[in-house]
């Protein structure tokens, strides 16, 4: 299927791995100009060839300045896609809603939800010009609260909240809104030795591989397995094709069947 975005631009945070890597990826190769913006710029990022840019998404200041550079590099931004976020931590992560002090959860609150408030301001102005569209990346956590660290799942909750607010408000200029909210995804998350799989494991006596292979079936996916970013990056480019234009305000769970509830 021609999903007729050839020739448009994209914005995509969080972009050198994970979701946010295969979001960049899927939209390059269905002639999307990219501009893929991360802290770091890993050598897979490098080498989907679209135009990178560094920038701390946690601080006040980055999202915008973000922003103001891809309008720099391709003129007028068509998407933005709200990937950034973080709940990886390490053992920290772990240890219930006492364990978090006041610094973590403004820390999750910077990179989770207002990251993505502070981008789309600042690229908002662009897509009324242009009708264009922005796809936020929750999790199935903002309907599950427990299902992972607490500060992580209340910011989800928030960005959840604002991409309907904001669909209701700028509908009517054009602009399309929806969340995609992914349930576990082969991602570092869950897979890197230090992040929070790794400690979620060690706080119920557990081996990590131990934990990656039973969490499927623990959490209720029917599907057995892992979400691959893949797929979560196909649901992100169909919603940001003129295919969905009549799809605002949404939120598009992807969890193999995880959440049960209508």
């Amino acid at each position: 299927m021609d999903l007729r975005l050839s020739g448009t631009t994209a914005l995509v945070t969080g972009a050198s791995r994970g979701i946010g890597l295969a979001v960049v990826t899927a939209l390059a190769e269905e002639g999307v100009r990219v501009v893929a913006g991360a802290r770091t710029v890993t050598p897979e990022l490098k080498a989907t060839g679209v135009i990178t840019l560094t920038a701390d998404l946690s601080t006040p200041e980055g999202p915008a300045g973000l922003v103001e550079r891809a309008l720099a590099e391709v003129g007028e931004l068509d998407l933005l896609v709200n990937n950034v976020g973080g709940g990886e931590g390490g053992q920290e992560q772990a240890g219930g809603f006492l364990g978090f002090g006041e610094e973590h959860w403004l820390q999750a609150f910077d990179l989770n939800f207002l990251s993505a408030v502070r981008a789309t301001r600042a690229a908002l102005p662009s897509l009324v010009r242009r009708g264009g569209a922005v796809v936020n990346i929750s999790s199935i956590g903002a309907r599950m609260p427990h299902s992972g660290p607490i500060p992580y799942t209340t910011t989800k909750a928030a960005l959840t909240a604002f991409g309907k607010a904001l669909a209701e408000e700028f509908g009517p200029q054009g602009v399309r809104v929806n969340t995609v909210s992914p349930g576990p995804v082969r991602t570092a998350m869950w897979e890197d030795p230090q992040g929070y799989g790794a400690a979620l494991a060690a706080s119920l006596g557990l081996e990590h591989e131990q934990l990656l292979a039973g969490l499927p079936s623990g959490m209720g996916m029917t599907t057995g397995r892992f979400v691959g970013p893949e797929e979560v990056a196909a649901l992100v480019t169909y919603l940001a094709s003129p295919r969905a234009a009549s799809v605002n305000g949404a939120d598009y769970v992807i969890d193999g069947g995880a959440v049960k509830t209508v």
